[in-house]
C-alpha cells in the first residue's frame, strides 16, 4: 500500500508540472483538430472569419478575467460581482459620451478619440472607486471568516448591483452609441473590421501595461508579495489593506474598460449580461491559471474562440454547456490551469 501511495503521489506531482501541461495542451489540440480541422479545410475563409470574431470576443473576456485573477491571487476570493462591474462601466459611459456631445454618425476624428479616452478614464476611476467601496464594506470585515461566507457575500453584492442597474436602465437591451466605422478590409476570403482591430489592440495594450505595472512598479511588487505571503508582506512594512484596495481598483478599472470596448463593438447589453460574461471570464481565468495575468489573457482568448466556433459550427444554445464543461474538466484534471503552478495550501 505504501508503494502504491508513493506511486500515486509521484504521478500527481508529474501531472502538476511540465508533463501535465504538455498532456493538457495535447488533449486540447487533439480535440480542436478533430472538431475544427475538417471545417477549416472545407471553407477556410469562413473559418478565418470566425477566428477574427472569436479573437475580438476573447479580448473582452481577457479584460474581465484579469480582475478575477488579480483578486484571487491576493486574497483567494472569487469576486462574482466583477462581471456586474463590467456592465456598470458600459452604463456609466453612455451619459458621459452624450455629455461630451458625441452622437452616432459623428465623423471619426482626433477629437473623438480624445473624448473616448477621457470618458474611458473617468469610467475606469468611477468603477474602480465603487469596487474599492465594495471591498471595504462587504469583503474586508469577512477577510478572516470562512471562505463560504465571503463567497456568498460576493454573490449577494452581484445581485445588488444587478438590481440597481435594473431599476436604472430597465430590463430591455440598452443601446450604446455606434461611434466606430464599419469599414472592413478583405483578408484571405474573410474580412477584418476596424472595430475588430480596435478591440484587439486596446485589450492588448491594457494587458501589456498591466503586466509592466505589476512587474515594475513598487505597488505591483507589493501586490506580488501580498499574494505570495500576506503575513510576511505585512511584517516587511507593506500596507495590506491599501494593497488589496488597489487590486480591487485596478481590476474594476480593467473591467470598466472592457465594458466600454464591449459597447463600442456590440452596441447592446442587458442589465444582467455581465453575470454570464463574468462566469465566462472566470472560466478563462481558471483555464489560464487563476492568479496568473498572462494565463488570464490566454484563457480569455481561448474562451472567446470556443464561443465563436460553437455559435458558428454547432448549436449556439450549447455554447454555455461547452464552456462550463471546460471549467469542470480543468478543475478536475488540471486545477492549476495552463500557466499556473502548484502551490502548497496556506
Amino acid at each position: 500500500m505504501a508503494t502504491l501511495a508513493a506511486a500515486l503521489k509521484g504521478t500527481r506531482t508529474a501531472l502538476s508540472g511540465t508533463l501535465g501541461t504538455q498532456l493538457f495542451l495535447g488533449g486540447i489540440a487533439l480535440a480542436l483538430a478533430v472538431l475544427l480541422l475538417p471545417k477549416a479545410i472545407d471553407d477556410p475563409g469562413f473559418f478565418l472569419q470566425i477566428v477574427i470574431y472569436g479573437t475580438a470576443d476573447g479580448a473582452i473576456f481577457a479584460l474581465i478575467a484579469l480582475g478575477y485573477t488579480m483578486v484571487y491571487g491576493i486574497i483567494e476570493l472569487i469576486n462574482f460581482a466583477h462581471g456586474d462591474i463590467f456592465t456598470l462601466g458600459y452604463f456609466l459611459a453612455i451619459p458621459l459620451i452624450g455629455a461630451f456631445g458625441l452622437t452616432e454618425g459623428s465623423p471619426v476624428s482626433i477629437g473623438m478619440v480624445v473624448v473616448l479616452l477621457v470618458v474611458t478614464a473617468i469610467v475606469m476611476v468611477i468603477d474602480g472607486g465603487i469596487n474599492v467601496v465594495i471591498e471595504r464594506v462587504a469583503y474586508r470585515p469577512l477577510r478572516s471568516a470562512p471562505r463560504l461566507a465571503i463567497l456568498i457575500t460576493a454573490v449577494g453584492v452581484s445581485f445588488i448591483l444587478e438590481g440597481v442597474m435594473y431599476v436604472w436602465q430597465g430590463a430591455n437591451n440598452v443601446h450604446f452609441p455606434d461611434l466606430l466605422p464599419d469599414t472592413r478590409i478583405p483578408l484571405f476570403g474573410a474580412s477584418l473590421g476596424v472595430k475588430d482591430v480596435i478591440v484587439i489592440a486596446s485589450a492588448l495594450v491594457l494587458v501589456v501595461l498591466l503586466n509592466v505595472f505589476i512587474n515594475g512598479s513598487k505597488l505591483g511588487k507589493a501586490m506580488r508579495a501580498t499574494a505570495q505571503d500576506r503575513e510576511a508582506a505585512q511584517l516587511m512594512g507593506i500596507n495590506i489593506n491599501r494593497t488589496i484596495a488597489a487590486t480591487f481598483f485596478i481590476g474594476a478599472a480593467l473591467a470598466a474598460a472592457g465594458g466600454i470596448i464591449f459597447g463600442l463593438y456590440f452596441n447592446n447589453i442587458r442589465f444582467d449580461e455581465g453575470f454570464v460574461a463574468g462566469l465566462f471570464a472566470f472560466t478563462a481565468a481558471v483555464f489560464g491559471g487563476i492568479g496568473n495575468i498572462q494565463g488570464a489573457a490566454l484563457g480569455g482568448l481561448f474562451i472567446g474562440l470556443v464561443q465563436a466556433f460553437s455559435n458558428a459550427y454547432f448549436q449556439a444554445a450549447l455554447t454555455d454547456v461547452w464552456i462550463f464543461a471546460i471549467l469542470i474538466l480543468v478543475l478536475v484534471f488540471r486545477p492549476t490551469g495552463l500557466l499556473g503552478m502548484q502551490v502548497p495550501e496556506k
